[in-house]
């Protein structure tokens, strides 16, 4: 018998030792947080979980679409909507927020992957289409969360100073601006760190794959920084778009803790 066969057909002998560890782990991250008390400490476990088995799903799957441009175009339009959903219950479901983090994680990502194309950056393959549009999906959605959020705090934590705005007559975009271009800083601090620090602090998950599937480091290199620069764009782009949309405040928000 074929040892690859073998191997294909007796996997948990290879995944006991991963499934261990990141039970160990998780069980690691539980107990911290509930010694501090922390809220919603069972949130971690659960996002692990849920993470293994999408992961285990969305690995059977690839393994018959990786090469089906159409089947891969539906699978990033299936990552789009959990993402927009995501953000959007982050900050409070409505139709607006909704149509909010929809059109805003869209416009970003969209115009992000269009250049990487239509520069040559990266060739249009499926595969690239695939790695780079999850990619950025996924840093997209937590940005506009981030945004939305921050702004959110930044209103409540002001709101003196926005009444004060409106009181002498300015505009509710024109009271609340300042606080929203802060929001948009603090949102891209995270990508701005990671980009900053990438081959010093951080080897991103991207690199690393790559290499560990056969490219050579210099390649994987030029794949990793395309990536990090299509984060930044379509992150600042879905940032100031979810910043603009909830630009105009007139009554004190709910805070989001």
């Amino acid at each position: 018998m074929p040892r690859g066969y073998a191997r294909a057909v007796n996997p948990p002998t290879d995944l006991l030792p991963s499934l261990v560890g990141v039970g160990v782990l998780a069980a690691v991250t539980t107990v911290v947080l509930a010694a501090f008390r922390v809220p919603g400490l069972w949130s971690p476990l659960l996002a692990i979980v849920r993470g293994a088995v999408q992961l285990a799903v969305i690995s059977v799957l690839l393994t018959g679409l990786i090469t089906d441009a159409r089947l891969i175009a539906l699978t990033l339009v299936a990552m789009f909507v959990i993402a927009a959903s995501v953000a959007t219950g982050r900050i409070g479901w409505s139709r607006r927020h909704a149509a909010m983090m929809t059109t805003s994680i869209v416009s970003g990502v969209v115009f992000a992957t269009t250049i990487v194309f239509a520069t040559g950056a990266l060739e249009l393959t499926a595969r690239y289409a695939l790695a780079i549009g999850a990619i950025v999906i996924g840093n997209a959605m937590s940005i506009a969360t981030l945004t939305g959020r921050m702004f959110t705090r930044g209103i409540v934590d002001h709101w003196d100073e926005v009444e004060g705005w409106l009181a002498l007559g300015a505009r509710p975009r024109q009271s609340t601006l300042a606080l929203a271009r802060q929001a948009v800083r603090d949102a891209l601090i995270p990508s701005i760190d990671q980009t900053k620090t990438t081959g010093l602090v951080v080897l991103p998950g991207a690199f690393v794959g790559a290499i560990f599937g056969g490219i050579s480091p210099l390649e994987a290199g030029r794949f990793q920084i395309v990536v990090l620069a299509a984060i930044m764009a379509a992150g600042a782009v879905t940032s100031v778009l979810v910043a603009l949309w909830m630009g105009p405040v007139r009554m004190k928000p709910a805070d989001l803790r």
